[in-house]
């Protein structure tokens, strides 16, 4: 190929410089009606009651752990195949990270592992854990909500690469990721490379009115001007106008944009289509790799997977990624173990801590996944990938 095949990338069309333009001559670039309307649709399409615009995934993280309580004497469970700000986020709040190791089969974190870890601490020595939905495929909320309530703990979902992705739990039902029928919370992320591009941009979903009207506080640097959350007026404040205000906790300026929300918005109504390419895209991978020395992961019927990355497993893994570079393919890795960072080090964690993470990134590598990718381009991706592995 003569141009770079990116292992991801947005696709704007002209309805949604249509959008972004229609909000550049209008009277709001921030604080306006486009917030509210993406925030309705967004909850329509996830299926929760309710949706919370934030600057981006990593500050929906932030506000999240923040509107649980998460403080200095708070102890949360992760995985560590994930990018480092689904850990970064109870550290902001002062809380402890554990890590629990994931399940090889799918890379998720592994529900028996985080049991293990449960049962080396008393009760009430943790207070939540954080899923993640890696590489679009829902991790079994279900099962971890029952293992949640058994002791006490609330759950976060980190479901930034799975819009759209759902499972059928044990007695039948589906849920899709995010939907607030099980987690607490659930986040979302419109970095470009995401299933929906806003530039950036995050969204936080959930089914508890009171963490939501909580979130929608804390991301306006904690004021409100809504007269039924006033306290008492300001000392010598003899009356309350228009211009009352009241700053009741600490909180930030996590708003989105207009701007980002009209493109946002514009973006959720092709959501569907682009989700059935990344499943085209996924089944032509799989039925290429089916038979060759890369590992895949493949889920059973009963989920649906969102495929914000696609993943394969190879023994040489930095042999085939220098490989693919020559091709011009730009694949990538996703993730060092967040344990194995530099700052998490500083904490105890070391290799050999959780075996399964680390043999999973000695051999991973995220090849190109996006709606717009070619079947021309794909065919040369597939090509290339078994060149190398003499598939």
């Amino acid at each position: 190929m003569n141009h770079p095949i990116p292992y991801g990338r947005q696709h704007i069309a002209d309805e949604d410089i249509a959008a972004v333009a229609d909000v550049l001559r209008g009277p709001f670039l921030t604080q306006g009606p486009h917030i509210g309307a993406f925030e309705t649709a967004f909850a329509s399409y996830i299926g929760s009651q309710y949706a919370v615009a934030i600057a981006n995934g990593t500050a929906a993280l932030h506000l999240c752990c923040m509107a649980l309580g998460v403080t200095t004497e708070t102890r949360v469970i992760t995985t560590p195949i994930t990018f480092s700000a689904s850990a970064n986020c109870v550290r902001y709040c002062g809380g402890e990270i554990y890590f629990a190791d994931i399940d090889p089969k799918t890379a998720l974190l592994d529900i028996n592992a985080v049991r293990a870890v449960l049962e080396q601490h008393p009760k009430g020595y943790f207070s939540g854990i954080i899923p993640v939905d890696f590489a679009g495929y829902p991790v079994d909320m279900a099962a971890f909500r029952d293992l949640a309530d058994d002791y006490g703990l609330w759950l976060l979902e980190d479901a930034c690469h799975a819009p759209g992705g759902s499972f059928m739990d044990q007695h039948g039902v589906i849920h899709r990721c995010g939907d607030g029928s099980l987690a607490d919370l659930a986040i979302f992320s419109f970095h470009p490379v995401k299933h929906i591009a806003a530039g950036e941009g995050g969204m936080i979903t959930t089914n508890d009115e009171a963490l939501y009207k909580h979130l929608l506080r804390l991301r306006t640097h904690g004021i409100t001007n809504k007269p039924a959350e006033w306290t008492e007026p300001y000392v010598g404040e003899p009356e309350r106008g228009g211009w009352y205000m009241e700053l009741q906790e600490l909180g930030y300026n996590y708003r989105l944009t207009d701007m980002q929300a009209a493109l946002g918005t514009s973006q959720l109504q092709r959501v569907d289509a682009m989700f059935a390419r990344r499943q085209e895209i996924a089944k032509r991978y799989d039925e290429a790799f089916s038979n060759t020395n890369v590992s895949i992961i493949i889920p059973p019927i009963s989920v649906s997977h969102a495929y914000h990355l696609y993943v394969i497993q190879a023994d040489d893994r930095k042999g085939l990624y220098d490989f693919l570079r020559t091709k011009n393919i730009i694949a990538q890795v996703h993730y060092i173990p967040v344990h194995l960072m530099p700052y998490y080090r500083q904490f105890g964690w070391k290799p050999g801590d959780f075996p399964n993470a680390e043999r999973y990134y000695a051999r991973c590598l995220s090849l190109p996944m996006f709606p717009t990718l070619t079947t021309d381009e794909q065919d040369y991706v597939i090509a290339s990938v078994k060149e190398f592995v003499g598939a």
